[in-house]
């Protein structure tokens, strides 16, 4: 298999600009971005298939002069992906627009509460919080080193009766 350099420049470059473009705070700007790297995985696809080749009609060639269908499948079913979620993000960029005459992403009071309460390490909202203090004596695990699905004590063996 023989790639073409030019062409896997440009899906890095197209890659790059797309990862460039999605930590912009615009929803159009993140969405170009999203769009970008599609577009360059969609031709990493096509690239990594290996060299062009006839159609892949049963009976028309041999099997070692055609082209893989697969990833062209793939990368089909990509676009029409790609397709529904263009309209999906510009009605949701339009309906943005039109409350708040901006398409900037702005953090909410709930996200700065968060992020607020995660850097000062405080877990008291949290389901997980203990509400009143355990005996240490009760502790099934004193280390904290029972991993989940893990015993670390063996059970007792059964004693089977007769069936």
């Amino acid at each position: 298999m023989t790639a073409n350099l030019t062409l896997a420049v440009l899906t890095g470059v197209l890659v790059g600009c797309g990862v460039s473009l999605v930590m912009a705070r615009g929803i159009v700007r993140s969405f170009l971005g999203i769009l970008l790297m599609g577009n360059g995985v969609n031709l990493l696809f096509l690239i990594a298939s290996g060299r062009a080749g006839r159609a892949p009609i049963v009976g028309t060639t041999g099997p070692e002069k055609m082209s893989d269908p697969l990833p062209q499948a793939m990368v089909l079913t990509a676009i029409v992906i790609t397709l529904a979620l263009t309209g999906f993000v510009l009605a949701l960029a339009h309906r943005s627009w039109q409350l708040a005459r901006s398409d900037v992403i702005v953090d909410d009071t709930e996200d700065a509460r968060i992020h607020a309460k995660a850097a000062e390490n405080d877990m008291s909202d949290s389901e997980f919080a203990a509400d009143e203090e355990t005996d240490p004596a009760e502790d099934p695990d004193p280390g904290g080193h029972r991993r989940r699905g893990v015993a670390t004590r063996p059970e007792p063996p059964r004693e089977e009766g007769p069936r």
